[in-house]
């Protein structure tokens, strides 16, 4: 017998399915609520159940404004459905896809919006039965079971000089002081008025803090000081042998490089722990660009980028943003926002 349902962050069926299926920490209850604490949106879970096996995919729902009407989009980052269904098994994927689509098209959810996770891949073949799959690009990682000289050898020749430079100059690396978070998190806020980010990426102090509490033991944070002033640093995630680059920051002015040292010593850091791979992600939305071309100077791991589009009411969408077309399911989705 097949089901689908939506769980609550409590329900103990949420975790239960993470027991049993390799997991990110986009996947974690914690994570999903505080990240629709964000937007105003609700997390829950989709779970579908087949014989024995389990499908999970973490949402946030969030209200169509003047509809009545909701949607879904995954959490910040790289949740993705996940399984302890092989993405060989492409039956048991299409058909939890279309259980997830016929599930949210009774809870008034006309729209889903995922993105997928690099490095626990699904088989697009079966999402596409449900929806649009669109490839964004690459993103970048770093294989953790290579020696500390290999590592070092996929670095590229300019971040090499610069890490060298960096330890000369006296920056030095320091993980998990937490009494330098709000100092970090000034660097942080500079950054993003520094790249001309949107509004949506000044978290607030309060937001770091709740964001520590409730991951506990899978957020860390390395620092680089110079003569104890904070350059920068680099908020990361820790989970099941992954580690994710959430943030990464410098302040304004000299820094010395410590840009470059922070993520070698990350790395250095993540494979004395015994993880598996410490993923960078890509450019800016998937893209080729410059942010790209830095972390690929890193390593030489690469894994495309995806990103999941469905429309479990074709009528109420075509209403709200007109007809459907290849470039409104493939461009800024959903197109009524």
């Amino acid at each position: 017998m097949a089901e689908g349902a939506l769980l609550q962050p409590d329900d103990t069926a949420w975790a239960d399915a993470l027991d049993r299926i390799r997991h990110d920490v986009y996947h974690l209850p914690a994570y999903v609520t505080l990240d629709a604490r964000l937007s105003g949106g609700t997390p829950v879970a989709f779970r579908y159940d087949e014989a024995d096996h389990v499908l999970l995919l973490p949402l946030v729902l969030r209200p169509v404004p003047g509809t009545g009407l909701r949607d879904a989009v995954s959490p910040y980052g790289y949740p993705g459905p996940i399984s302890d269904v092989p993405s060989t098994s492409t039956g048991f994927w299409a058909r939890a896809a279309r259980a997830m689509v016929e599930l949210l098209r009774t809870h008034d959810v006309i729209t889903l919006f995922a993105r997928l996770h690099p490095l626990l891949p699904a088989p697009l073949v079966s999402l596409e039965r449900a929806g649009t799959v669109v490839h964004h690009g690459e993103t970048v990682s770093v294989d953790l079971t290579l020696s500390p000289e290999q590592i070092w050898q996929q670095t590229g020749r300019t971040h090499r000089n610069q890490i060298n430079k960096a330890g000369r100059a006296g920056v030095r690396i320091v993980f998990d002081e937490w009494d330098l978070l709000d100092e970090w998190i000034g660097t942080y806020h500079a950054t993003m008025r520094r790249v001309g980010a949107t509004e949506f990426y000044f978290f607030e102090r309060d937001h770091f803090h709740r964001l520590r509490e409730a991951l506990g033991g899978s957020l860390h944070l390395a620092v680089a000081l110079c003569d104890d002033e904070v350059l920068g640093g680099n908020l990361f995630f820790e989970h099941g042998g992954i580690m994710h680059t959430h943030l990464q920051s410098t302040r304004d002015g000299q820094i010395w490089w410590a840009d470059k040292l922070l993520y070698h010593e990350v790395r250095l850091w993540g494979r004395e722990r015994g993880n598996r791979v410490y993923h960078l992600g890509g450019g800016v939305g998937g893209a080729d660009d410059s942010l790209f071309r830095y972390k690929a100077a890193f390593a030489a791991g690469r894994q495309p980028f995806h990103t999941w589009r469905v429309v479990t009411d074709p009528a109420v969408v075509t209403e709200l943003a007109g007809p459907l077309t290849p470039d409104s399911l493939t461009g800024h989705f959903p197109p009524y926002r």
